[in-house]
Order: structure tokens, then sequence, then C-alpha cells
């Protein structure tokens, strides 16, 4: 983020309080009113967590979502404006370990409200390249790691508003049960499976442990906009050569050419797994159940 932006957030931050009733009061078109005082005023940095926010907290909550559908949440910078969004906020539910670069700067323009990771209580995989606070931030690809991650946004929400806590752990429960019948179906569906998969990027290594699956990557970061060199292209062809695939998986908002080129060297074909990042379709376990389909076909 570049100075003059850092310069406007901070500026916004001791603005904001003595403003924000002539703003928001005056403007129609503001999603963050706050003209009903009883709900909880819930920002989602992006679409997994949206969907979670909104099972736990259902009509006691007005939930947002800060990164919008189609776009890459890796690299996505808040405007101006959606900073003056999430000062008005309650609560902001973020992935955590460094998948949402924007929340240190938030928290230097003195946001008062809660910031909840639901990555508490996860353990992460982390990276030499990484710094300790850092590491593969896919945790949501993993239903039982999911499964705390919404029970994480529960509790946030039962202290945030003890009135309701018996609602909201209730809504969680209900919807954890929902992801131990998705857990139960992969570990069923897929046990009797090849291990070996290639991936696009390296997204789905907490779901490759889960399951006992070799994940193999086209691009080797966890984020999705590296270039995949002439090396890598052969390296990627021989192994799938090597263990016998003949799948190779790309990803929705991203460029299948790669995919098609070692699909083709294989004579094999190109199907997606989601990360779920960047869709629009579906909820959470509709689009797990078509990476399944899709993983099904791949190694079964």
């Amino acid at each position: 983020m570049n100075i003059q932006i850092k310069m406007a957030i901070i500026a916004i931050a001791i603005i904001i309080p003595l403003s924000s009733i002539a703003v928001y009061g005056t403007n129609s078109n503001q999603q963050f009113t706050n003209t009903d005082n009883s709900k909880l005023q819930v920002i989602s940095s992006f679409n997994p967590l949206y969907e979670f926010s909104r099972i736990v907290g259902q009509e006691n909550i007005d939930s947002f979502l800060l990164v919008p559908i189609g776009v890459e949440p890796h690299d996505w910078e808040p405007t101006v404006k959606d900073v003056q969004k999430m000062q008005n906020a309650d609560l902001i539910i973020i992935n955590g370990i460094g998948f949402e670069n924007w929340v240190d700067d938030l928290e230097e323009t003195g946001y008062s409200g809660m910031i909840v990771d639901t990555s508490e209580g996860i353990l992460i995989k982390t990276h030499k390249e990484h710094n300790h606070d850092e590491g593969d931030p896919h945790i949501w690809l993993n239903p039982v790691y999911a499964k705390i991650q919404v029970q994480n946004i529960a509790i946030a929400f039962s202290n945030s508003d003890p009135a309701n806590d018996q609602y909201y752990q209730s809504n969680a429960a209900k919807y954890i049960k929902e992801l131990d019948l998705l857990d139960s179906k992969i570990q069923t569906e897929l046990s009797n499976c090849k291990n070996d998969f290639i991936a696009f990027h390296d997204a789905f290594s907490y779901f490759a442990d889960e399951y006992n699956l070799n994940q193999h990557t086209i691009i080797s970061s966890n984020d999705p906009h590296g270039e995949a060199t002439a090396k890598t292209l052969e390296n990627i062809i021989s192994t799938a050569k090597k263990l016998n695939i003949n799948v190779i998986f790309a990803e929705e908002n991203v460029d299948t050419r790669t995919s098609e080129i070692i699909a083709n060297e294989i004579d094999g074909k190109v199907l997606v797994l989601s990360p779920l990042e960047v869709v629009s379709d579906g909820t959470y376990i509709s689009r797990m159940n078509e990476n399944l389909e899709n993983l099904k076909e791949a190694l079964c």
C-alpha cells in the first residue's frame, strides 16, 4: 500500500467519528446506516466466511461481503470507501494467516471493533520463505478446519451479543453437522482411490493432508498468480506420466492454457478444482461436492 493511501486511511480514522452522522444519515445509498442498533454489523473478508457468518448470525446480524464476488482476495486492497465501511462494523471476520494483508493497516487507523481471526486453534503449515505469522492460508478447503472457523465466528458473535448466545451456538452446531456429513462423504468416496493429483496452485495442502492425498502443483506458491516456467512444465509433465495422472486441474479466474498444455502432453483432460475464493454460484457445501466429483473422476 503506497504512502498516499496510508495517509488517506489515517485521515479517515480521525474524520469519521465527527462526520459519520452527517454522511451516513443523509446518503441513502450507504449500506452501513446502523438504523437497527439491535443487529450486529458484520463484515466478512471473502465469500466462504461471508456464508459462514450469515449461517451463524442469520436475522440477528447485518452481514456484508468485503472482497467482491469474482475478485481474487489474495491481492485485493481496500479503497478509502472500503475503510469507511469497515470503520462502521462491529466485527470484521477474517481468515487470518496473512491472507488479508490489509489488516495491519486497518488497525493503524484506530478501528475500535472486533477483528475475528477464524484461524485461531488451527495448526498452520508454515514455509521457510515466510515469517513466523505467515503460512498456507487455505484452511477453509478442509471441512474439518471449516468447522473450527464456524465455531470461532459463533464465539465472536456470542461475545458481542451475549443475550443471543444460544441462538448463535445452535445455528453453528446445525451447520457443523452438515460439515461433518461432508467430511464423512469425502473420506468414504476417496478412500479407495489413487492419491496423487495435480492442482493449479498450492491451495489444497490441508485438504490433501486430511484425506490422505498427495498434492502436486503447477504453481508452487500459495498465490495463484505465479508463473510456470518451461522447467516447471517439464517437471509436472514428467510427474504426471510417472504417476499415470490423466487429469490436470485448473481454477476459476485463472487462464486455463497452462493446464491445457500439460493435459495435451499427457493425452489427458482439464477439470476445475476450485479454491472457492472467487466463485459466485452455489454454497460452500455444493461447491466442495463439485470438487469431490472432479477429484473422483481424476482419482477413482
